[in-house]
């Protein structure tokens, strides 16, 4: 019998023990390749999703940081604004405190100024008085050595003392 393309029970022999070892070698080599490579490519796909999922809560994050952080600008004139009228209220009420202070201590010095003039001016009265007393006892000596008697003595310390007068000890 002629063979059809050359097939004999060898070929078909080694044709099937062939496609057998293909079969072990494709088992094994999986096992050895491929089934390492499919977990390799599915931590990286899995590691790749992770970061896509991370880039994506990063980019909400980013999102609501930028929302609070245009809000916060639009705040900032409205802060500023009450930062600097807080500041001029206390500024005024600094101004008031101080110009009440330099009040106060120009009525002091003004009233301390009336005290020390009244002072003086009951020190200058004892001097006169004293002068006078010196003046009468000069007078008094010159009556005695002129033989004056105490009337006469007495209404001319009267006299000068009148004339004197209180409007002398105010002026």
């Amino acid at each position: 019998m002629e063979r059809l393309f050359n097939l004999d029970f060898q070929l078909l022999h080694d044709t099937v023990l062939l496609a057998i070892a293909v079969f072990f070698l494709f088992l094994a080599l999986s096992y050895l390749l491929f089934n390492p490579v499919r977990k390799m490519l599915a931590e990286r796909q899995n590691r790749i999703k992770a970061d896509i999922d991370s880039a994506a809560a990063d980019k909400e994050d980013a999102k609501a940081l930028k929302a609070e952080y245009d809000e916060k600008l639009k705040n900032v004139d409205k802060e500023a604004e009450a930062i600097l009228s807080e500041a001029r209220q206390k500024a005024l009420h600094n101004e008031a405190k101080i110009i009440d202070d330099a009040k106060k201590e120009a009525q002091r010095i003004i009233q301390h100024a009336n005290e020390e003039a009244l002072l003086e001016k009951k020190r200058v009265m004892d001097e006169v008085k004293q002068e006078m007393i010196t003046v009468a006892s000069m007078m008094a000596g010159k009556v005695v050595a002129a033989s004056i008697d105490t009337n006469i003595q007495d209404s001319l310390v009267e006299e000068t003392l009148k004339e004197m007068g209180d409007s002398t000890w105010l002026s």
